[in-house]
């Protein structure tokens, strides 16, 4: 009976009479290659040299596609919201108090001195005043002008005074339009017919109440932050938005609802990862109307009552688990340094079967007295 067994091809011999090639196992396989030089080289800065990228090409007849990596998927940032970019703080005309206070008490003294011309200043006032007894003209249109325009002096003179303290500023319009801002202390006179807004521009901080959060699981939480901020641009704050103050307390409600944070002892995203992230998206979204924010820190976080009480027995029991393995490792640990250090210095000679029962008492012994130990 006769064999026959399967001879592979043999390599074919090159016209020059070299030594045979081998047959590729492959085809259409373009692979990196590497110089070999360069694994064996002590310059700390070798020239670099160009590297085609490995690709394996399509192989014919099999319909595969050749591997390509594809990008994962980016976040989409949201939207910040935008401003007049017009709508800018720039600063406003005032005059020094004692403008006004000069402009007041001409004003008064030209009511006094048309009285006086018009015969109705009181005996008194005239005794004060050491004027000379005048009986007057009487009240004539020429007295009723000089009281209007000695009145109207020493209204707007007394009427724009104003008093400008630190980490305030005046936010001023007229007729609806934006006039610039007076960041100035002490007495100051502005006309008097400019509305005037006050706006404070100290550092400031909030603290807010429990608002709903949610951890990277998506269970809900109860979170109270601590926002510190202040107001950059006063013309924005105040124009820009129907007011900062609440607009800054809804941005950060929404972003600590797309921000997922963890209870303290969660453990899977750190608290200062959270309040970077946090921080982060408030001052973006409250850079175009003018407020700055400088951090937003999660201060307490808990569960919401609807799950508080699951997911405090889960972690109960992830405690007792992780406690029971690393009792368990202790023990199995001492049991073997025991039956090693037996074994190395020669005090027993043990088979496999008095091995095995030594491992087991020694475990249980190591095991009850942990257990007597514990609380």
């Amino acid at each position: 009976m006769s064999t026959t067994t399967a001879s592979s091809p043999e390599p074919e011999e090159n016209a020059d009479g070299q030594a045979p090639r081998p047959t590729r196992l492959i085809q259409n396989e373009a692979t990196t290659e590497i110089p070999v030089h360069l694994l064996f080289r002590d310059d700390p800065d070798p020239e670099p040299v160009p590297v085609r990228p490995a690709v394996v090409g399509r192989r014919q007849g099999t319909g595969e596609q050749p591997r390509v990596r594809r990008p994962g998927p980016q976040l989409r940032r949201h939207p910040v919201p935008q401003v007049d970019p017009e709508l800018a703080e720039r600063p406003a005309r005032v005059l020094p108090g004692t403008v006004g206070v000069l402009a007041g008490v001409c004003g008064a003294a030209g009511c006094a001195a048309t009285s006086w011309w018009a015969g109705v200043l009181p005996p008194v006032a005239l005794e004060a005043l050491r004027l000379p007894a005048y009986a007057g003209a009487g009240l004539g249109p020429a007295q009723w002008a000089a009281y209007a325009g000695a009145g109207a002096v020493g209204l707007f003179g007394f009427g724009g005074l104003a008093r400008g303290r630190t980490g305030r500023a005046w936010v001023l319009g007229l007729f609806g339009r934006y006039r610039g801002t007076v960041r100035r202390t002490g007495l100051m006179w502005v006309n008097p017919l400019l509305l005037r807004r006050r706006v404070d521009v100290r550092l400031r901080h909030w603290r807010s109440d429990p608002m709903p959060a949610a951890d990277g699981s998506g269970v809900a939480l109860k979170a109270v932050v601590l926002v510190v901020w202040r107001v950059r641009d006063t013309a924005r704050a105040a124009l820009g938005v129907d007011d900062h103050e609440a607009y800054l307390r809804e941005c950060v409600e929404a972003a600590l609802a797309r921000v997922a944070v963890e209870p303290p002892g969660g453990g899977r995203v750190p608290a200062e990862g959270a309040s970077e992230v946090l921080t982060r998206s408030v001052a973006e979204e409250m850079a175009p109307v003018g407020l700055e924010v400088f951090s937003v820190q999660p201060v307490r976080v808990e569960y919401a009552p609807e799950v508080a009480a699951v997911m405090q027995r889960r972690r109960i029991a992830a405690l007792d688990a992780q406690h029971r393995a690393s009792v368990l490792t202790s023990v199995v640990d001492s049991v073997e340094d025991t039956v090693t250090r037996l074994t190395v210095r020669g005090l027993v000679d043990l088979d496999d079967y008095e091995r095995k029962a030594l491992v087991k008492d020694l475990t249980v012994a190591f095991c009850a007295g942990r257990g007597e130990a514990g609380p």
